[in-house]
């Protein structure tokens, strides 16, 4: 198997954690599920920075992100698959 760009823990994440250092838009991602190995792949729409996260799907304002299979935050604008998330669109539950 190749080098993977992402990493996801578990089938229900909706994120994954970028594990390579100068990733660009337009790149073909190579990710992996860790529960099982599985593989898939996505395309950065975004240059995204080593230990950020990217959306595995479309999420709405109001959804609930989901890493290392907990809830880590809700997103406040829309995202497609495979854009840069961070603080722009993502904020905690905690206040």
């Amino acid at each position: 198997m190749a080098i993977p760009h992402l990493l996801v823990h578990e089938h229900k994440d909706n994120v994954g954690v970028v594990v390579v250092e100068g990733l660009t838009a337009g790149t073909r991602m190579l990710g992996v599920v860790t529960a099982d190995n599985s593989s898939f792949e996505i395309e950065a729409r975004a240059d995204i920075p080593i230990g950020h996260k990217v959306a595995l799907k479309a999420l709405s304002s109001g959804d609930t992100a989901i890493k290392y299979g907990e809830d880590i935050g809700r997103f406040v604008a829309d995202i497609a698959a495979g854009d840069h998330v961070h603080t722009h669109n993502l904020k905690t539950k905690r206040w």
